[in-house]
């Protein structure tokens, strides 16, 4: 009984492993882009990796918005900016 015990616990562990690293949302305004850097910083001084398919000019400095991020290499990496009305 024990041989099996350790085996599943073991697979739980691992199955539960993913939503650790869910991605997490962030809301405020943008204080800069960077285009050449495809970087956004918020008002609160945190940066944001974009990815290189996205388009800066729809967003502008001052604008607030809501952003899907991941922690990748030590940075926060946003899958999606939208802008909130």
């Amino acid at each position: 009984m024990r041989a099996l015990l350790i085996p599943a616990a073991i697979a739980a562990g691992l199955a539960l492993a993913p939503a650790a690293f869910a991605a997490e949302t962030a809301t405020g305004m943008i204080k800069t882009i960077d285009a050449k850097a495809h970087t956004l910083t918020l008002d609160n001084g945190t940066i944001y990796t974009l990815p290189s398919s996205f388009k800066e000019k729809d967003l502008k400095v001052g604008e607030k918005v809501n952003i899907h991020w991941d922690m990748r290499a030590g940075k926060h990496q946003a899958s999606s900016v939208t802008a909130v009305k």
